[in-house]
C-alpha cells in the first residue's frame, strides 16, 4: 500500500500502525504545497529521519511549487480549512494516487486525518474518488482518534522530529508578506 505523508510528525503513528497491522507500506512525501523551500527542504528531511526509524521506503514526490500556486492562488484569500484546502488535498491525493499505480501498490492511505485542524470527512471524501478513479482501495483510517494526535506528539519527541506551526502552504503561513 501506498500512505501518502504531509510531513513526519503525522507519519509517525500511521506508519507504526500500518507496520504492526503487518502492512507492506510505501511512503510517498508530497510536498510542493510547502513555503518557502527551505521549509520544504528541512521537512523531507525530517521524512527521511521517521521512515528510516521505522524501517519504511519513501518516495518522494515532485517538488513543483509552481504548479501548486498555479492551482490554488485563485483561492489564496479563502480561509483557512476552506475551499483552498480541498483542492490542495485533492492535488497531494492525486499525485499520491498516480505514484502508487506507477509502484503498482494496490491500496492508498493519507496522513492527512491525523490533524485536528484538517476536515477528515472532507479528505475521506476526496480520498476515495480519487483512489477509485486511479483503480485503487481507499483506506479509510482516521488516525487522530483514540488518542492518535497525541501519540503522535510523543513519538516526534521521541524522534527528535521538530512540529511545524503551519500546514506548510504559504498562505497558511503566519507573517509572510510574500503570501
Amino acid at each position: 500500500m501506498l500512505l501518502h505523508c504531509c510531513c513526519a510528525p503525522d507519519t509517525t503513528v500511521p506508519l507504526m500502525r500500518l507496520i504492526t497491522e503487518g502492512k507492506e507500506v510505501l511512503c510517498a512525501f508530497y510536498g510542493s504545497n510547502i513555503h518557502p523551500e527551505e521549509e520544504y527542504r528541512w521537512r523531507l528531511e525530517e521524512m527521511g529521519k521517521v521512515t528510516a526509524a521505522l524501517g519504511a521506503a519513501l518516495k518522494v514526490l515532485p517538488y513543483e511549487p509552481e504548479e501548486w500556486l498555479r492551482f490554488c492562488r485563485s483561492l489564496a484569500g479563502a480561509r483557512e480549512g476552506g475551499p483552498r484546502c480541498g483542492l490542495c488535498f485533492a492535488l497531494q491525493l492525486t499525485a499520491a494516487a498516480r505514484c502508487a499505480v506507477e509502484e503498482g501498490c494496490e491500496s492508498l492511505c493519507t496522513t492527512l486525518t491525523i490533524s485536528p485542524h484538517k476536515d477528515t470527512l472532507l479528505i475521506h471524501r476526496i480520498g476515495r474518488a480519487i483512489a477509485e478513479k486511479a483503480g485503487l482501495y481507499w483506506i479509510d483510517k482516521t488516525w487522530r482518534k483514540n488518542g492518535g494526535f497525541l501519540e503522535s506528539v510523543r513519538e516526534s519527541r521521541r524522534l527528535e522530529l521538530r512540529r511545524q506551526n503551519y500546514c506548510g502552504c504559504k498562505y497558511s503561513r503566519k507573517g509572510d508578506e510574500t503570501a
